[in-house]
C-alpha cells in the first residue's frame, strides 16, 4: 500500500524528485496532458469540428460543381466542333456544287454562243452569197445586153457596106478590140 501511496504522490505531485532524468516518466504531466487534450478535443467538437466540416462539405461540392461544368462545357465544346465540321463540310459540298452548275452554265453558255456564231456566220454567208449570185446575174445580163447591141451594131455596119471578105475580118477585128478595151 506504501508503495500505492508512493506512486499517487508521485503522479499527483508532478514527478519532481531529487533525480529526475531526461527519461524519467513523469506521470502527473502525461495525465494533465491528457486532461488538456481531451479539454480541447469536447470544446473542439463543440465549437469549431462542425463549421471546419460545413466549410470542408462546402469546398467539396463546390469542386464537385466545377468539375461537372467543366465536363458540360468540354461536351458543349465538342458537340459545338462537330456541328461546326459538319457545317463546314455541308458549306464545303454547297460550294462545290455552285462551281459545277456554274461550269455547267458556261458550257451551256459557251454552247448557244457557239450555235448563235455559226448560225450568223451562215447567214452572212447565204446573204453574200445571194448577193454575189444576184451581182453575177446582173452582171450576165448587162453583157448579154451589150454583146448583143455590139452584135446588132456590128451586123448593121456589116449590112450597110457590104464588103468583101478582106474588109469584114478587119471591121470584126476592129469591133473585137473595141469589146476589149470596154
Amino acid at each position: 500500500m506504501i508503495s500505492a501511496n508512493l506512486l499517487t504522490l508521485a503522479f499527483f505531485s508532478g514527478g519532481e524528485s531529487a533525480q529526475s532524468g531526461p527519461l524519467d516518466v513523469n506521470y502527473g504531466l502525461i495525465l494533465w496532458t491528457a486532461v488538456t487534450f481531451i479539454f480541447l478535443l469536447v470544446i473542439l467538437a463543440k465549437a469549431a469540428w462542425k463549421p471546419i466540416l460545413k466549410s470542408l462539405n462546402e469546398r467539396e461540392n463546390f469542386i464537385k460543381e466545377s468539375l461537372n461544368k467543366a465536363d458540360q462545357a468540354r461536351l458543349d465544346a465538342e458537340k459545338l466542333i462537330a456541328d461546326n465540321k459538319t457545317s463546314l463540310l455541308k458549306a464545303e459540298d454547297e460550294a462545290q456544287k455552285i462551281i459545277e452548275q456554274s461550269r455547267e452554265h458556261a458550257e451551256k453558255l459557251k454552247s448557244q454562243i457557239l450555235v448563235e456564231s455559226k448560225n450568223q456566220a451562215k447567214k452572212m454567208i447565204d446573204d453574200a452569197s445571194l448577193e454575189i449570185q444576184r451581182k453575177n446575174a446582173e452582171a450576165f445580163s448587162k453583157l448579154k445586153e451589150q454583146v448583143a447591141g455590139i452584135a446588132v451594131d456590128a451586123a448593121e455596119k456589116i449590112l450597110r457596106e457590104n464588103l468583101d471578105k478582106e474588109k469584114q475580118i478587119k471591121l470584126v477585128g476592129k469591133y473585137m478590140d473595141d469589146i476589149s478595151k470596154n
